[in-house]
């Protein structure tokens, strides 16, 4: 398998004073951006949905066909409550995760938001290329749905302590991008550099 000249991983350079939390569209980058940034600063990457279908023991559409949407989402609550109780670590969050307002209060209260906010246009180039790794575009037409879900979602996201464009961009910028950012706010120290 062969990296693009952006995967290459970054020697870690630095220490988190608490969780740093990614959230954002289906699309947005949290899980590629967030296994880079946490190889970067040498953090533990955390995919939520992976850590809630663990708990669970089953797959998150499973758990919406049998339990539904609420039961999903408490259990959601209950796992980013857990993971925010642990040593710090870099979380990606499911795309409706701080949308959840108990979920968000948690997030705000205990980790560092991280919003990682990308064009309408971006969006829907990224996941129509693997539609059906997407449970929620099933439900019609994609640009439609991705323009209901950011209507309903952005507002909420803007309550993220910082908001990061992941357009089209280089992800090694993204990523230099948050670690200064983070930095400056003192969630990260760094240990050497780079």
């Amino acid at each position: 398998m062969t990296r693009k000249k952006e995967d290459k991983i970054f020697k870690p350079n630095g220490k988190l004073e608490k969780s740093v939390i990614l959230i954002g569209m289906m699309g947005a980058g949290k899980s590629s951006i967030g296994k880079m940034l946490a190889a970067h600063i040498g953090a533990q990457f955390i995919d939520s949905d992976t850590e809630i279908e663990k708990a669970a023991k089953m797959t998150i559409p499973e758990i919406f066909k049998l339990h539904g949407e609420a039961s999903f989402r408490d259990g959601e609550k209950r796992v980013f409550k857990r993971l925010l109780e642990g040593p710090p670590a870099i979380i990606a969050a499911g795309g409706g995760a701080f949308a959840h307002a108990p979920t968000r209060e948690i997030i705000l209260k205990s980790g560092f938001s991280v919003w990682l906010k990308v064009n309408r246009e971006t969006l829907i180039r990224r996941v129509s290329k693997r539609p059906e790794k997407r449970p929620l575009l099933a439900q019609g037409d994609i640009e439609q749905t991705i323009t209901r879900l950011m209507d309903e979602r952005y507002p909420v996201y803007a309550e993220a302590d910082i908001v990061v464009e992941s357009d089209d961009g280089e992800r090694t910028e993204t990523v230099k991008v948050i670690s200064e950012i983070l930095t400056n706010q003192g969630i990260l120290y760094r240990l050497n550099e780079t």
